[in-house]
């Protein structure tokens, strides 16, 4: 089941407190960027998101979910009619991310 562009809107404006929040749409889901940092994404209509420490300790009932087949375990974030509370959430993970990893701006075969 894909997530809906309504929840992707809704999410965004419980984000509103914060700046530089950007999303991309993968395969009907979507990824959110926090700072240029991927913090987590919306799954089949559910904000999920990386499992760092500081939001095992944030979070108060910390609940493991796939986004996918396959795919690692995130964070189920249910208090997402919270904006002060997602805020919070962001910005204590933010230290805890990995950095965006630089892209590779190859050369085509065709163009050397």
């Amino acid at each position: 089941m894909a997530s809906s562009k309504e929840y992707l809107q809704f999410i965004l404006e419980q984000l509103s407190y914060l700046e530089e929040i950007r999303y991309r749409a993968m395969m009907g889901e979507y990824i959110i960027y926090y700072r240029g940092k991927i913090i987590g994404g919306i799954y089949d209509d559910r904000l999920l998101v990386k499992p760092t420490k500081s939001a095992v300790s944030y979070i108060k009932t910390v609940t493991y979910e796939l986004p996918y087949e396959g795919a690692k375990e995130m964070l189920l974030v249910k208090d997402v009619d919270d904006k002060e509370y997602l805020s919070g959430l962001f910005n204590v993970m933010y230290d805890e991310l990995p950095a965006p990893k630089p892209h590779n701006k190859k050369k085509s075969l065709n163009n050397q």
